[in-house]
């Protein structure tokens, strides 16, 4: 098995992270920095992935002789012990002279490593992350080891460095994990079946009859795919039962380990409000999403639907403007193929990449042709762009007063972004990251 060693400056969140990835409270936690002293290992999960995790005492400077130094010996041990290490800094601090000597300590043990930005919650925790960059350490991962925010990115960029437990290491057979999800008899489980081949799961004209998150292995056209058959997803005011709370949040488990997300519609009322609820849902995850509309073999007869329900979805979804809807019957076996030529397809485009230089081609076009307001008289300056991340594409704006940036513009911006670079029906980040003025606070002579 793997071994994973955290480590970082006192008072990161390392032990909050540990705690996180074995699901309980082996670690000690405090706001007071140097609770942890020796190496504490346990056994960690993250979605299918299974490794042991060191935690470790915060790296610092210290005397000859000292218990600081002893300390710092166990973490050493711990980085060479590691297969991969994970290197954390607070993101609301940004990073600090402490941090850059021990990022020179973990690239100088040769080992693979991590670099995770801790406390990212909110704007002023994400403007810390891009710090990060500067560590050499390769893209910094934004995270809040306190509210389990971002583990999804960190599965990612753990999977090519240690593999799941099928023995997948992130090559051509790797696995492409999909989602099916949607309110209570949309016949998601039919439809599983239907891809299958066989009856694999429970089915029948009653509601809610899957409960717990099924998953199961399968190959379209030769691509690997783990299918994930999930409970029905009521309004949340609705769910009362204990055991229905317990399949809904394994339900949502799914969601956040999955890369593509198909919400199945049932053809007959499609966009009720749970739906569009779900899929603000898949969004805010950052997973890519098609729409499967089900029973299509029940609405079949009325010519134009397909281009009307296209249409609702561009009106009631502007967030994934331009998603995938597929009609498909799990019952009759219709439609199977055109979905998953969808999901893969959204799956390339969940993933791309933009070279920095034609994003700032594209950039400067777009400033040209619609430049940013004035704020109180002063003009807010865009400066560059570049993608920080795929998987969903996120991109940061370098600049001054782009806290000021009207909801408009960045909404020209993101359509902008996804209309030339092909990114339809994909959750795009965008993210700002102003200057600081030199001059500011200093009083004129």
């Amino acid at each position: 098995m793997s071994v994973v060693a955290i480590v970082g400056r006192p008072n990161v969140g390392k032990s909050t992270l540990f705690n996180r990835l074995v699901g309980q409270k082996l670690a000690l936690v405090d706001d007071r920095p140097g609770v942890t002293r020796d190496r504490r290992e346990g056994e960690a999960q993250l979605g299918n992935l299974s490794f042991t995790v060191i935690d470790t005492a915060g790296l610092e400077e210290a005397e000859a002789g000292s218990l600081s130094e002893r300390m710092r010996w166990q973490t050493e041990a711990a980085i060479d012990e590691a297969d991969v290490v994970l290197f954390l800094m607070d993101a609301r601090a940004g990073v600090i002279p402490d941090d850059q000597v021990f990022a020179d300590l973990v690239r100088r043990s040769g080992k693979a490593a991590v670099v995770l930005a801790n406390k990212a919650e909110g704007r002023g925790g994400m403007a810390g992350a891009y710090d990060a960059f500067s560590l050499g350490l390769g893209d910094p991962v934004p995270i809040s080891a306190e509210h389990g925010e971002g583990l999804r990115d960190l599965f990612d960029a753990l999977l090519p460095l240690i593999g799941d437990d099928d023995g997948d290491s992130g090559g051509r057979d790797k696995p492409l994990k999909v989602a099916i999800v949607g309110r209570p008899n949309a016949g998601k489980s039919t439809l599983v079946n239907r891809m299958l081949g066989q009856d694999r799961l429970l089915v029948g004209p009653e509601a809610g009859i899957t409960r717990d998150t099924i998953s199961v292995e399968w190959r379209w056209r030769d691509q690997p795919i783990r299918l994930f058959d999930t409970a029905g997803l009521r309004k949340r005011a609705r769910v009362e039962d204990k055991l229905e709370k317990l399949s809904v949040a394994d339900a949502l488990r799914a969601v956040r380990f999955a890369e593509v997300v198909v919400v199945l519609l049932d053809a007959t009322i499609p966009f009720e409000k749970q739906d569009l609820t779900i899929v603000d849902l898949i969004e805010s995850e950052g997973r890519a999403l098609v729409i499967g509309v089900n029973k299509w073999d029940l609405v079949a007869d009325r010519p134009g639907l397909l281009k009307e329900l296209r249409e609702e979805a561009t009106r009631l979804l502007p967030q994934v403007r331009g998603v995938p809807v597929v009609p498909v019957s799990g019952l009759a076996g219709e439609g199977v193929d055109r979905l998953m030529q969808a999901v893969v397809g959204a799956a390339d485009t969940w993933s791309r990449r933009v070279p920095t230089a034609r994003l700032n081609e594209w950039l400067a076009e777009a400033l040209e042709a619609h430049a940013p307001p004035a704020v109180s008289g002063r003009r807010i300056k865009i400066r560059y762009m570049t993608q920080v991340k795929a998987r969903p594409p996120h991109f940061a704006l370098f600049g001054n007063q782009l806290d000021a940036l009207p909801r408009s513009y960045t909404r020209y911006l993101v359509n902008g972004l996804r209309e030339v670079f092909d990114l339809p029906g994909v959750p795009i980040r965008l993210s700002f990251r102003t200057g600081k003025n030199p001059f500011e606070g200093r009083k004129r002579d």
